[in-house]
């Protein structure tokens, strides 16, 4: 590829702070027509802050300091961004619900992006039903005329992609489009990509943390730590034969349904770009650096045609195991051994609304035991959260019985004794919106301590320096509010805060679906060691069949509120029995899987079910 085929080149970008850190530099790279690009890497490493680059933008706090950005061969920097964004590049957004208008309707919402001039109210309507259509949303004028609210997060997240591509643009750029949607909508998401990269030669710069993922759509895929490519090249090449230490490290944390494995948890945290180390910014995290890392930052360096890295020791890089020993995820093999925390028998909950009640979950039925782990997997709305919050006594819509050492449960938590709320914690999945933001992170791992185990002010004090080190969070932190942590740090706070109650089951809701793999990689593994030190009970909530396959006992597989399937994670996971629940793992990403079909020379058949 030329540079002057190109749609998209950035060519030595540099964004910082004014006068201040450098958030992203020497930034390089180029996207040809109908390329899929993956930037991949943590939360914090600069990859939204390179994507949203492409537009000649950046935070209201930051500059565009140096490097060129061309645009279907026009300069950004000499062209007002209004004119080329819609027309030649477009955005979709990583939360669909808060990017949509909530007072447009679906049509007119695309219809407002038809950037096509002298083109009246009729034709861009008429364009909006096209575009529905043409990313799997039925084009019909009742679709349209739908409210945001009226959507599920996969067609809110399509009609997202049907007005960005509303005027034909070039290049689309794609920040996290299905993070924490269900593996069959993500499935059905990456499908329409595809097939509109193949049939329309769209551009996309996708930006993801999973790698699987990325193997599933990927041309090219871009590796960025702290703030810089650390390699890039074809997406086979990189991810069979990674040459940078961080790149192994983030392919070693991918949990995967198919290979039941133990995640390799990478040393170390993330860098801070306000703090970047001297040298290479992966050094301290580096098992192979040399003392030259420590001074001097590596440059690019190519390892074959199209694939550089940058790291001078790149060819001591280890290969990866991709088949070690599999983990034993039957920590209750022996059953007459462990007790039955809680049993949940003939459950059914139902939600009200103004049309009546609805059935979220019907004739639910199962034992938890002690050191177990239960995990509910299904798509969303088929009452994964509902059970879970019924459980925690935060559904009180619900007939059935739920029994915690055999003595039944009150419907609301209130209602329940101070023993029985300190048994059972639940840990939500966005833990910025349950952790108080005026309490320090002291006073909120404290509280619990103190009205449910009845521990003097100065015992839960000391208590918060147990329960920091339990999670891997240092001290210090004590003093320090939630603003001021990761979104990994904060889901470690939510699982200390469960805790520090002293709890013998943990009800944990989809608590991975937004974090990096290497924060989930960590977390899961604390989990696995609470599990075999305190004896912990779980139950998981999640849509993540490799996160199952990595932590869980036993599985629940849900359907519209029903159990169409449940077994052992190891049976289950190899050989599904229900249609719905060979539909799921169809849809799950997996390394292996793309290992082999490239090994195989096949391409996956892409078909999924229109949507509704």
């Amino acid at each position: 590829m030329t540079e002057t085929s190109a749609v998209l080149r950035l060519e030595g970008v540099q964004v910082r702070v004014p006068h201040g850190s450098v958030m992203i530099d020497d930034i390089t790279l180029t996207l040809a027509p109908g390329e899929i690009v993956c930037l991949v890497g943590e939360s914090g490493s600069g990859k939204t802050t390179t994507a949203l680059s492409a537009f000649g933008y950046c935070a209201p706090n930051l500059d565009i300091s140096a490097g060129q950005i061309v645009v279907g061969g026009q300069d950004v920097e000499h062209t007002a961004v209004s004119r080329i964004r819609g027309r030649e590049i477009a955005y979709v957004p990583q939360n669909p619900g808060s990017a949509l208008n909530p007072s447009l309707r679906v049509a007119d919402a695309v219809a407002d992006m038809v950037r096509t001039p002298n083109t009246d109210r009729a034709r861009r309507r008429q364009i909006a039903r096209e575009m529905l259509g043409t990313v799997g949303l039925p084009d019909t004028e009742e679709f349209g005329r739908r409210y945001p609210h009226q959507l599920s997060g996969g067609q809110q997240q399509r009609v997202c992609i049907a007005a960005a591509l509303a005027s034909n643009p070039k290049v689309v750029v794609l920040d996290e489009p299905t993070t924490g949607l269900d593996v069959v909508t993500q499935d059905r998401i990456l499908t329409e990509l595809l097939r509109l990269r193949d049939e329309q030669q769209v551009s996309m710069l996708y930006v993801t943390h999973d790698l699987a993922v990325a193997a599933q759509i990927a041309d090219r895929i871009v590796v960025i730590y702290g703030g810089y490519i650390v390699e890039q090249g074809p997406a086979e090449e990189v991810l069979r034969r990674p040459a940078h230490p961080y790149t192994r490290g983030l392919l070693r944390a991918t949990p995967d349904h198919a290979v039941m494995r133990t995640l390799a948890v990478m040393p170390g945290a993330p860098v801070d770009v306000g703090d970047r180390p001297p040298g290479c910014p992966f050094g301290p995290r580096c098992e192979i650096k040399v003392e030259s890392c420590e001074t001097t930052l590596p440059q690019l360096e190519d390892k074959s045609a199209g694939h550089a890295v940058r790291c001078t020791e790149w060819r001591r890089t280890p290969t990866i195991d991709w088949a070690p020993p599999a983990i034993n995820t039957d920590a209750a093999a022996d059953k007459a051994e462990h007790s039955t925390e809680l049993e949940v028998a003939d459950l059914r909950a139902e939600h009200k609304t103004r049309r009546g009640n609805v059935v979220a979950a019907d004739g639910i039925s199962f034992d938890l035991r002690r050191g177990e782990c239960v995990a509910l997997v299904g798509e969303s709305g088929s009452g994964k959260t509902t059970i879970a919050r019924v459980i925690a006594g935060l559904h009180p819509t619900w007939t059935g019985e739920v029994r915690l050492d055999g003595k039944p449960l009150a419907k609301y938590a209130r209602k329940r004794t101070r023993e029985q709320r300190r048994k059972i914690q639940i840990v939500f999945q966005s833990p910025t919106d349950t952790l108080n933001p005026r309490h320090t992170i002291g006073q909120t791992l404290a509280r619990p301590a103190m009205t449910l185990r009845g521990m003097s002010r100065s015992a839960a004090q000391e208590q918060v320096r147990t329960l920091l080190d339990a999670v891997h969070v240092p001290y210090r932190f004590a003093d320090r509010y939630p603003r001021e942590l990761s979104g990994g740090q904060r889901q470690r706070i939510g699982i200390a805060r469960a805790l520090a109650a002293d709890p013998d089951v943990i009800v944990c809701d989809e608590i991975t679906s937004a974090l990096d793999v290497s924060v989930q990689a960590r977390i899961l593994e604390l989990l696995r060691e609470l599990q075999a030190e305190r004896g912990l009970s779980l139950l998981f909530v999640t849509h993540d069949l490799g996160v199952v396959a990595t932590i869980a006992t036993q599985v629940l597989v849900l359907n519209k509120g029903l159990i169409c399937e449940t077994g052992t994670a190891a049976e289950l996971l190899k050989v599904p029995k229900d249609e719905y629940t060979q539909k799921l793992l169809a849809a799950a990403p997996s390394l292996s899987d793309a290992l082999a079909e490239w090994d195989a020379g096949a391409v996956k058949e892409r078909t999924p079910e229109p949507m509704s």
